[in-house]
């Protein structure tokens, strides 16, 4: 039994959440091989969700779809349909709702729950667990997992390791039972080791979770900074991050980041991304009433093996969500630091947010004029739909903007 001084806290993951939602729509489809993926012809023929027959198969996620039908001659691939996910996503919180009133989304298909005052009214976690799980699967179709730990980074690590794994969907990883469960596990199986980070720990002598808890933090700290500490906490399941509704309230930055539908050679027509870009951060950064003082700009080269792409950002003269403002800054990053190799994607950061309440004067230009023209455009674009209005570079052969604009997180409503 647990501690009663101990919280409960749950991470749901739905599984196969995008290639689930199409089976429970097309029982036709419930037993065959599916995955969910974007449009081969414009570079996003990219599986973003497979169904458990597909990956029986060997197709995983994020993989290019040429690669996944070579591995499955009898894959169903359908389109993305993001407005139908999100509602769907929205409705899971709603039966979560129903069994606590902390629930905090993760991502599209996984929430944290900290159940600690309610737990009581289901009978113990396991069966509470049960419960959701039965809830979701009654009302959506999809089958869900969940994670059970004394804090966020236990339950995630449980759902991850262990849940997914069992037919019953279910494991609670307790921290005084590391040494038997979590600690035998891989280094890259730990919750924020990724490939990079795994041959760090490799080339240290570090191939268990378990090593990595014996080690003194401060000599991972003289290795990797304030990362260090954060990897040795999570390997010994120290996390003490509440579960909130408000933990993404406070925006650090305001990003948009586009995979091209081919590659781009010339400055030319990257600047036109570049200018959709700035664009969009600036729109989102205005509806949220803020404005920034450091703009970042990252761009991926197309031969993804020669690692020819770069981030860079800057400090802005003045805080800013003006789309021009932003975009002189940004096409001076890249021209100082594109190496002229073809450019697969491209993306533009606005950091160190502050209101946009204050407005700074300027002798030469007539900020109060262009924030008027930038809140009509807004409203224009809010009113009939974001390509109502657009600049005429994004009508040349490099711009994206027209055919984003029926898409919903880069996929087709």
């Amino acid at each position: 039994m647990a501690n009663a001084n101990k919280r409960i806290v749950f991470l749901v993951d739905m599984q196969s959440f995008y290639a689930s939602i199409e089976k429970a729509a097309n029982p036709q489809l419930r037993n065959q091989p599916i995955v969910v993926a974007g449009d081969p012809e414009r570079r996003s023929g990219v599986v973003l969700a497979a169904c458990p027959i597909a990956k029986s198969y060997g197709v995983v996620t994020a993989e290019a779809l040429w690669q996944a039908q070579q591995k499955c001659r009898s894959l169903v691939v359908v389109r993305p349909r993001m407005e139908m996910y999100i509602r769907i996503s929205m409705q899971i919180t709603q039966i979560f709702e129903s069994f606590t009133d902390k629930v905090e989304p993760y991502s599209i298909d996984e929430q944290f729950l900290d159940v600690t005052g309610s737990v009581h009214l289901f009978g113990d976690a396991l069966q509470m667990a049960a419960q959701i799980r039965r809830r979701v699967w009654l009302e959506t179709g999809i089958n869900c997992r969940v994670g059970i730990g004394e804090n966020k980074v236990l339950a995630k690590m449980a759902c991850d390791n262990f849940a997914k794994k069992r037919e019953e969907g279910v494991f609670w990883l307790k921290r005084e039972e590391l040494a038997d469960t979590l600690w035998k596990l891989p280094i890259e199986k730990l919750f924020g080791v990724g490939s990079r980070m795994k041959r760090h720990f490799h080339r240290m002598g570090v191939y268990q979770i378990g090593q990595l808890a014996d080690m003194a933090p401060n000599v991972l700290m003289r290795r990797f900074g304030v990362n260090g500490e954060v990897l040795w906490r999570t390997a010994r399941g120290l996390d003490d991050s509440p579960v909130s509704l408000n933990t993404y309230d406070t925006q650090k930055g305001i990003g948009h980041h586009m995979t091209l539908p081919r590659d781009y050679h010339t400055g030319a027509e990257i600047k036109v991304v570049l200018l959709e870009l700035c664009e969009e951060v600036c729109r989102r950064a205005r509806s949220k009433e803020l404005m920034g003082s450091v703009l970042s700009v990252g761009c991926r080269g197309a031969d993804l093996d020669a690692l020819n792409g770069f981030g860079r950002q800057m400090k802005l003269e003045e805080q800013t969500n003006d789309v021009m403002t932003l975009y002189e800054a940004a096409c001076c990053l890249f021209d100082r630091h594109w190496q002229k190799t073809p450019v697969r994607s491209i993306g533009v950061t606005l950091s160190k947010l502050v209101p946009d309440n204050v407005l700074q004067l300027n002798l030469f230009t007539d900020n109060h004029k262009r924030r008027s023209l930038a809140h009509a455009m807004d409203e224009i674009r809010t009113r009939y739909g974001q390509d109502a209005i657009l600049r005429a570079a994004s009508l040349l052969g490099a711009g994206q903007a027209k055919e984003r604009a029926r898409k919903i997180g880069g996929h087709y409503k």
